[in-house]
């Protein structure tokens, strides 16, 4: 049995050497609050600990899970994701892109981020935010969309 925790344990840790980086990344461009993404990606992690056993991939259940923290965190200061203010280490075509991402509805933003920075599939991606396949095509191309016009209206 203690040899199956630490099993689970060693694969949660490596999950977090593995996708930490890109899942911060992630949560700050859906997000655009490195506060809320720093929480939920601790939150996220700390649930996958107390939560070892009932976890069959741990880095989707993680991704899943600090999403929705997230998610919930927004909704509850009542607000949308903001602009990130621009940090050394971001550079300006990255900032200028997540200030745009920070103009779509959260369901775009989320669909955006999760297919195209962090490689899930639509059927992946609505199984994490509780959504269909079709649902999550939509906000696909909408986000598409919308992020397209504001790249152009901001080369002018």
């Amino acid at each position: 049995m203690d040899d199956l925790r630490v099993e689970k344990r060693d694969d949660i840790e490596s999950t977090y050497r593995e996708h930490g980086k890109r899942l911060w990344w992630a949560l700050l461009a859906y997000t655009g609050d490195r506060e809320v993404a720093n929480d939920a990606m601790a939150e996220a992690f700390a649930q996958a600990l107390r939560a070892e056993r009932g976890i069959r991939s741990p880095a989707d259940w993680v991704w899943r899970v600090a999403f929705r923290i997230a998610s919930a965190e927004l909704k509850r200061r009542g607000r949308i994701a903001a602009p990130v203010d621009r940090p050394y280490e971001i550079d300006d075509r990255v900032s200028s892109l997540l200030s745009h991402l920070a103009k779509l509805s959260p369901r775009q933003r989320s669909a955006i981020v999760l297919y195209y920075y962090a490689g899930y599939t639509t059927k992946e991606i609505a199984s994490m935010t509780g959504s269909s396949g079709a649902t999550v095509a939509v906000h696909l191309h909408r986000g598409r969309r919308r992020l397209r016009e504001l790249l152009e209206d901001g080369d002018e």
